[in-house]
């Protein structure tokens, strides 16, 4: 159909914003340092994005566009508001790294264990949520740390505490297979039998 819609002329946008916030139906985005029309479906034509624009690159035309979709642009407004919710801590105590535990620490007793590489909560963006929580959670990079200090920790925690299962989320560099090692070796060695996973993340922050 044939409607008046928005056209931004990206030679003339200096990627201020100020059409993004002016924008109810969240039509437009910035990308590449420049203002978008994200879809022809989200835009109403009424042009509330016109007015602050200082550069002028912002017009009404009339062209064949898809209609304009009310429902897709809540659906839209959801998902928004959903991406800029603020993200809980789901950390239950402290400290973390795997070099200042205390092996008797009162919160290791009946828990999840994750051990997790250092690198791994900066590479996943949902850490927290996937593997954190529910849990007690002790870091450590096995490339700059001694394993072996690693190894006799975590028999100690493994010992002196009723740990009821143990997950380890590595990175897939091989210099991150120390981790794992330490664990399987504290296992075996403080004789604890236990439900055990292993998760691996990739340098682009995706589970393998």
């Amino acid at each position: 159909m044939k409607r008046k819609i928005v056209k931004i002329h990206e030679e003339k946008c200096n990627g201020c914003g100020i059409c993004v916030k002016a924008c109810h139906e969240g039509a437009i985005q910035i990308t590449d340092g420049k203002a978008k029309l994200i879809s022809d479906i989200y835009c109403d034509g009424l042009g509330d994005c016109l007015p602050g624009c200082p550069e002028g690159a912002i017009e009404i035309i009339e062209r064949e566009a898809s209609e304009y979709s009310e429902e897709a642009v809540k659906k839209l407004q959801e998902e928004n508001k959903s991406s800029t919710e603020k993200i809980v801590s789901e950390l239950r105590q402290w400290p973390v790294q795997l070099n200042l535990i205390n092996s008797r620490a009162p919160y290791l007793n009946g828990a999840n264990l994750l051990v997790a590489a250092d690198c791994t909560a900066y590479a996943y963006g949902d850490f927290h949520k996937d593997f954190i929580k529910d849990h007690i959670t002790v870091i450590g990079c096995p490339k700059l740390d001694d394993v072996n200090y690693y190894k006799e920790k975590l028999i100690n925690m493994l010992s002196n505490n009723n740990i009821k299962s143990i997950t380890v989320v590595r990175m897939e560099v091989p210099c991150c297979g120390g981790i794992v090692s330490a664990v399987k070796a504290a296992m075996l060695e403080s004789k604890t039998i236990l439900p055990y996973r292993e998760v691996i993340i990739s340098t682009e922050g995706e589970i393998l």
